[in-house]
């Protein structure tokens, strides 16, 4: 879905298209909560956590992921849209409150 949103060419005008920064809380949002979803399905299926796993597909990965569809914004969707640094910085704000969430979850989990 954060794919296709992404790369979607067009997008109708809202009423919240003048309040400052709010496409940054929407990628805040759209980041934190599809990510929250990876922790809370990880902490769901295994007793004990892959740190290294953990690192890598539930932060590192997806930061990776926002910043090649910032730059697939910038130059492949023929001036549609635009890549923005200050994107990639709310999708990472998002994926990072997710793993603070997430490892908060993960530690208050019932244990089996």
């Amino acid at each position: 879905m954060i794919w296709i949103l992404s790369l979607v060419p067009f997008f109708p005008e809202t009423p919240l298209d003048n309040v400052e920064f709010a496409d940054k809380w929407v990628h805040i949002l759209m980041y934190g909560c599809a990510f929250i979803v990876v922790w809370i399905e990880y902490t769901c299926k295994h007793k004990q956590a892959d740190y290294e796993k953990l690192f890598f597909w539930a932060w590192l990965a997806p930061i990776v992921m926002s910043g090649v569809l910032e730059l697939l914004q910038e130059y492949c969707t023929f001036g549609h849209r635009s890549g923005d640094w200050l994107d990639l910085a709310a999708n990472a704000t998002g994926v990072t409150s997710a793993v603070v969430i997430g490892a908060l979850i993960w530690y208050f989990r019932p244990k089996k």
